[in-house]
């Protein structure tokens, strides 16, 4: 027999393989914050310097990032050390935002057809509220830009699959520049709105009546009208 002593684990050891633990499982989505230290420490009843080391430990593996007054923000699982290097092709390189939106058209179709398998009650009614206020929008045509890229990362989380909501949610940090300015430029008539509107109900619609097949056709449809308007952007800004 060769057993080995067993090694009782550090404090902060213990902290960090619980938090750690709850990211993999999705309990905490990419860019959520993590309870402030103080709160940390009451919830495992330990001390703050052993929270702080915990969190250290987390960062230095690439989980988390902490920042002054800002706090412990859970980082995308498919980021790199060297920041998120898409967002930087695309800003070189527009053309480079419509092989993404190729992508995912592939990945979202997906997205919608498992959330609308797999969405709880709780999912259903955070994209209920998105498409109200998008419908609230639609009176005097402000724009929505902030709620569809909402909308898109709560059907990835509704599948309820941890590499689904963090894919999609590096893909939404990276495109956040490019479809902004898609937005102010393309998205400009009545008549766009009226129809991103009616695409967004649709899909939710069919993930509400757990219907994938609907969902991943009516995502289908979006994101290839989306890529129409996205290579118009890319066409204009090179005139």
């Amino acid at each position: 027999m060769n057993f080995k002593p067993i090694k009782p684990k550090k404090v902060s050891t213990q902290i960090a393989d619980q938090i750690r633990t709850s990211i993999l499982a999705g309990e905490f989505n990419p860019g959520d914050k993590l309870p402030p230290e103080r709160e940390l420490a009451e919830m495992f009843g330990v001390s703050r310097p052993s929270v702080r080391e915990a969190l250290n430990m987390l960062a230095a593996s690439g989980l988390v990032e902490s920042y002054q007054g800002g706090g412990t923000v859970v980082k995308s699982l498919v980021e790199t050390s060297a920041g998120n290097t898409l967002s930087d092709l695309i800003k070189v390189e527009r053309a480079r935002a419509l092989d993404v939106v190729e992508v995912r058209k592939g990945m979202e179709t997906w997205t919608a057809y498992y959330a609308a398998q797999r969405a709880l009650p709780e999912d259903v009614r955070k994209l209920e509220e998105i498409v109200a206020q998008m419908e609230r929008n639609l009176d005097g045509m402000k724009p929505s830009q902030d709620l569809d890229a909402n909308f898109h990362i709560v059907i990835a989380r509704a599948t309820h699959n941890v590499v689904w909501q963090h894919l999609m949610q590096s893909i939404f940090d990276a495109m956040q520049e490019f479809q902004n300015s898609v937005w102010r430029a393309v998205y400009m008539a009545g008549e766009d709105h009226r129809t991103l509107f009616g695409q967004h109900q649709a899909i939710f619609l069919a993930i509400r009546d757990r219907d994938p097949e609907r969902a991943r056709d009516a995502m289908l449809a979006h994101l290839t009208f989306a890529e129409q308007r996205s290579s118009a952007y890319v066409r204009q800004a090179k005139n």
